[in-house]
């Protein structure tokens, strides 16, 4: 069975100015770079806005000692995640998109959707994520750990956009 989680990123930017950010390869590249300190080998392995949306592809490999060593178990080599992120037209009231992540020979996939919304005090991203695992008697435990992690990572990824942001519009 699947786990969900909802995670909710509020900023003192507009929302135009988010979208705008994450509109410019530039942000991504950035981002990846910022990666780099946890994993070495990060990349935009896709980019493209237009006036369909944004679509990002990212690549990042963690090595093997660095995973859990309930993930250990399961994981016999470096993991590459390959991460897809959509973002659709920017609507001043709502914009939704996706993402996903996928890791060759993992045991599981992880799927998602998000929106863009203004709020008084600048704006919010929802981002409602699903795990699932397809290990017996581990899968509940490593579905869990893999939703606490993207909360960090969002949590992480959000204040990286307000400095961004801060720094570059």
């Amino acid at each position: 069975m699947a786990r969900r989680l909802s995670y909710s990123a509020r900023y003192t930017h507009p929302a135009e100015k988010l979208y705008q950010a994450q509109s410019i390869k530039q942000y991504w590249d950035d981002m990846m770079a910022g990666f780099q300190m946890i994993s070495p080998h990060c990349e935009v392995a896709s980019f493209t806005s237009d006036e369909t949306g944004i679509k990002v592809v990212l690549k990042q490999t963690i090595g093997r000692d660095q995973l859990p060593p309930l993930a250990q178990t399961v994981m016999m080599k470096d993991m590459v995640i390959t991460r897809e992120e959509t973002l659709g037209p920017f609507d001043a009231d709502n914009t939704k998109g996706t993402y996903n992540a996928s890791i060759p020979a993992g045991p599981g996939s992880l799927n998602g959707w998000q929106e863009l919304f203004p709020t008084d005090g600048g704006c919010t991203i929802r981002r409602t994520s699903e795990a699932k695992v397809f290990v017996p008697f581990v899968n509940g435990k490593l579905e869990q750990m893999i939703l606490i992690n993207l909360v960090d990572l969002f949590r992480a990824e959000a204040e990286y956009a307000k400095d961004w942001i801060d720094k570059n519009l």
